[in-house]
């Protein structure tokens, strides 16, 4: 019987189910695994555990071959991944998190707080922030192990945590005895109504106003291949801000991305329709407004979800609740014949010409509009690139709001979190995944200082990266806040009120980054573009001027109870002006 090391077993099995790379942080309780998968696959270490988590996330959602997972060690290895696991979870995305323990003989097992040094129990932290939260005890064959980290075996994905003790790394094994087939890991989906189809395309042949709003359960290969098909389906065609990259803007069926801070013309057209398909949207209430109840008002309401308790969750109202793949609805769907719908798309196409992307704002002289730039951004990209549009602040959502994505890019952020600092450690992961693909981040500064030390990670592997950093003293979207609902009482939201921010020049000269200020007229300038379409990384500080304001948006107001109320999509501020509105809203208009 020949012997191997429990890891270095566990190692060529992660390579066996498609894991190609790791991001870790060095630690003494995953020293086997490390040494072993640092044999097998490409591992980066990055500065910060969180790091670690996100850059695993979006590796696997750029989708350009293979698969990452994070590694970390016991203790605060585990605690710093929590924000990363928790991102994921609510993403609905699929990264396996392996963490280091104790020996399993030190284990505390409840009876005291800890008895191994950085013991903590990572599995109890993690279970209600993933799919599966396990700890390995004993010597598992390859087939059970495989399942432990598979994700997605109900539809719906998310993260996995495994805990692995460090005596069962360094174990020694009979591997050959462990090598047992690898059984199907194909998710079970609830098989869909034999009728639905049909009935479905009978709703849209019936209906004068129908839309699809597809959200990030459209595989990005399904979507790809039905381009065509789309287009000749003829029913106007919305997305999800995790689902941007599905249609390039220029599809002639695409007309936006509604949503609390969505543009402004998509809100109106959906509020509008008298028929709503939802395809792979689990319809958060950052999707249909806080204001549910005013969702979709003039619409039949369908959703295509696999997850029971998302249909099950009583917001928004819907009319016919179906649980199964939204894959396979649209893709039958699409064979079958809509109807005729060329006075609805004309009208569509003429709301969206009304309501330009960029309205009008408050922009200082001298600072540069986000919105325009954000549009200027749009203009400039390739469709090779990937594009991370960070995942909170008036970075995001001016980027949600006026980026124009081509057919082909990768866009990828994580707003069900929406926390600071979530931009540069996916930007990592997405360069990374990208094998030389330029990569565009884009984040504001409050939330870019929260995890700038991956500067160094960015530094040390070269990547294709391009920083663009919104300069506006601070926290943009907390200062607006206290603006609009304290008097301008602004607490800790800027360099003004106490928060510590660097000195941008000084930051990336220590990394070695090259670094330009940018502003009005940037999208002509020779420096920029020749940083721009350089190889490898480069940062640009973008001058937004503090008191920048960012409309359009969903306002809301305090009760006199102290409670919050919003006003439905279609009602965005400032409001429209009386002509415009006549012309833009004749549905509602006719509806009152």
């Amino acid at each position: 019987m020949s012997e191997s090391k429990y890891s270095d077993v566990l190692a060529d099995w992660l390579q066996q189910l498609g894991y190609t790379h790791c991001f870790f942080v060095a630690g003494g309780n995953i020293m086997h695994l490390l040494e072993s998968c640092s044999q097998r696959m490409t591992c980066i270490p990055v500065m910060h555990e969180v790091a670690s988590c996100i850059a695993a996330e979006y590796f696997n959602e750029v989708h350009l071959g293979g698969k990452a997972f994070a590694l970390v060690t016991a203790g605060p290895g585990m605690t710093n991944a929590v924000t990363g696991i928790a991102g994921a979870y609510l993403e609905s995305r699929e990264v396996l998190v392996i963490g280091g323990q104790v020996k399993v003989s030190d284990l505390a097992r409840d009876e005291v707080r800890q008895r191994g040094i950085q013991e903590i129990d990572g599995v109890a932290i993690a279970k209600p922030i993933t799919e599966k939260s396990l700890r390995l005890e004993r010597v598992v064959d390859r087939a059970t192990f495989a399942e432990m980290t598979v994700s997605g075996s109900s539809g719906r994905k998310g993260p996995v945590f495994l805990e692995i003790p460090l005596d069962l790394q360094g174990a020694r094994v009979d591997a050959s005895g462990l090598e047992t087939p690898l059984r199907s890991a194909a998710p079970v989906m609830k098989q869909l109504p034999p009728d639905l189809i049909g009935e479905l395309a009978a709703k849209l042949r019936s209906s004068k106003r129908p839309v699809l709003l597809l959200g990030a359960g459209i595989d990005r290969c399904v979507s790809d291949s039905m381009q065509e098909s789309l287009a000749e389906f003829g029913v106007p065609v919305f997305l999800t801000w995790n689902a941007m990259d599905r249609l390039g803007s220029d599809h002639p069926m695409y007309f936006g991305r509604p949503n609390t801070w969505g543009q402004r013309s998509a809100n109106i057209l959906l509020q509008q329709s008298d028929l709503l398909l939802a395809l792979g949207t689990r319809l958060s209430l950052q999707q249909t407004g806080f204001n549910w109840q005013n969702f979709a008002p003039l619409a039949e309401v369908v959703q295509v979800d696999c997850d029971p308790a998302e249909l099950a969750k009583g917001h928004p109202i819907v009319d016919l609740k179906v649980c199964g793949d939204a894959n396979e609805v649209l893709r039958e769907l699409l064979s079958h014949n809509a109807g005729n719908h060329t006075d609805w798309v004309q009208f569509c196409r003429f709301v969206r010409e009304q309501l330009p992307l960029v309205e009008e704002n408050q922009t200082g002289e001298g600072y540069l509009s986000p919105y325009v730039f954000a549009q200027q951004l749009g203009q400039l990209a390739l469709d090779s690139d990937i594009v991370i549009p960070c995942s909170s602040g008036g970075a995001f959502t001016t980027m949600m709001q006026a980026f124009s994505q081509k057919l082909g890019q990768r866009i990828v952020s994580n707003k069900g979190l929406a926390s600071m600092g979530y931009g540069l450690s996916g930007a990592i992961g997405a360069a990374v995944a990208g094998k030389g693909k330029r990569t565009i981040l884009v984040e504001g500064d409050g939330g870019f200082t929260q995890n700038m030390q991956e500067l160094g990670t960015v530094r040390q592997n070269r990547l294709n990266l391009k920083i663009f950093v919104f300069d506006d003293h601070g926290y943009a979207s907390i200062r607006m806040t206290q603006r609009n609902y304290f008097g301008g009482r602004y607490v800790g939201c800027d360099i003004e009120t106490g928060l510590g921010m660097p000195d941008w020049t000084h930051l990336f000269a220590a990394y070695s980054i090259p670094m330009l200020r940018i502003g009005p007229g940037f999208a002509s300038d020779a420096e920029f573009l020749k940083h721009f379409d350089a190889e490898g990384p480069a940062a640009f500080v973008v001058s937004i001027d503090p008191k920048q304001t960012y409309f359009p948006k969903i306002t809301s107001r305090v009760t006199a109870s102290g409670s919050m109320e919003s006003n439905p999509l279609h009602v965005m501020s400032p409001d429209l002006e009386p002509s415009i509105a006549a012309r833009v809203l004749p549905y509602l208009l006719e509806r009152e």
